[in-house]
């Protein structure tokens, strides 16, 4: 029982960071019709951007900070002015390829351009163990998972408490009916890519100190994050957090119970079972959607 509870709170940690990577598919989907298959290399560039800062002499913090307002850019700003808009009027299949085309040009030229080697990081929370009634818990794994689920609780409240937000929201369910009432749609569309570069960001910065900056290290986390956010339903942005945590979890278990060799395949097989029988996720709603 030991064992089960501490591959339970270890996967907890783990699936948070599948969520904040999921919370970025929702949102963009949401907001612009967007599905984003570079979600994974969004996590891997704001790493490699650390990892240039830190080396640079920067503190980990200012090098955060510094990765995020240059994610907010690139991959805010010049990824929806550059890529987005011009395909949006072709509809959703131009986009989905541009962005596959996207992911694999991100992952070569980080590679070329800077290293195919693995590039450790500082570890950003304590290196202190518990253990509580024979569970040995880390504080890395409570320090990322109360960080990711309190990034997702401050969206979630951004977006239903704040004016802008749920100007955000309105955009969401009707950009036209949005446009009649005044608010600014293009605006609240780009907050959304903004917010999701900042989430990316936020995801690099917990998930590299354990899993190191490497070029492909966006390839299995954009593609398990993609299935947490369908497993939660891709219409709501707390379903992203709960496919993220079932995933994470559900991976430790497997590779402690069954066999480490079935380990990523693990977000598939959920995946699948919930589309069989709860194709819109298991917090998602049945919805008409105009964009």
């Amino acid at each position: 029982m030991t064992d089960f509870l501490q591959l339970f709170f270890s996967g907890l940690a783990t699936g948070s960071i599948y969520g904040l990577v999921a919370l970025g598919f929702t949102l963009l989907w949401q907001a612009s019709g967007t599905i984003n298959f570079a979600q994974g290399e969004f996590v891997m560039l704001p790493a490699f951007m650390m990892v240039v800062f830190l080396a640079q002499g920067l503190p980990v913090t200012l090098s955060f900070a510094a990765a995020v307002l240059l994610s907010v850019l690139v991959l805010g700003w010049l990824f929806k002015r550059g890529l987005v808009d011009p395909l949006f009027k072709h509809g959703m299949m131009p986009i989905v390829v541009a962005t596959i085309g996207l992911s694999i040009a991100m992952r070569n030229f980080v590679r070329a351009g800077y290293s195919a080697e693995p590039h450790p990081f500082p570890q950003i929370f304590p290196d202190v163990i518990f253990n509580i009634a024979g569970v040995t818990i880390s504080v890395s794994d409570i320090g990322t998972f109360a960080f990711a689920l309190g990034l997702v609780l401050l969206v979630q409240a951004f977006l239903s408490k704040t004016v802008t937000g749920r100007a955000m929201q309105a955009v969401a369910q009707n950009t036209e009916s949005a446009t009649v009432l005044g608010i600014d749609v293009p605006r609240m569309i780009f907050y959304t890519f903004a917010i999701n570069a900042v989430l990316a960001a936020a995801a690099a910065l917990l998930i590299t100190p354990t899993y190191l900056a490497k070029f492909d290290m966006g390839e299995s986390l954009g593609t398990k994050a993609f299935f947490a956010a369908i497993i939660g339903g891709f219409n709501n942005s707390r379903g992203a957090l709960l496919g993220g945590l079932i995933v994470g979890v559900s991976e430790n278990l497997a590779a402690a119970y069954i066999s480490s060799a079935y380990k990523d395949a693990v977000a598939l097989v959920i995946f699948m079972v919930v589309i069989l029988f709860k194709p819109q996720g298991l917090l998602g709603l049945k919805v008409e959607r105009k964009v």
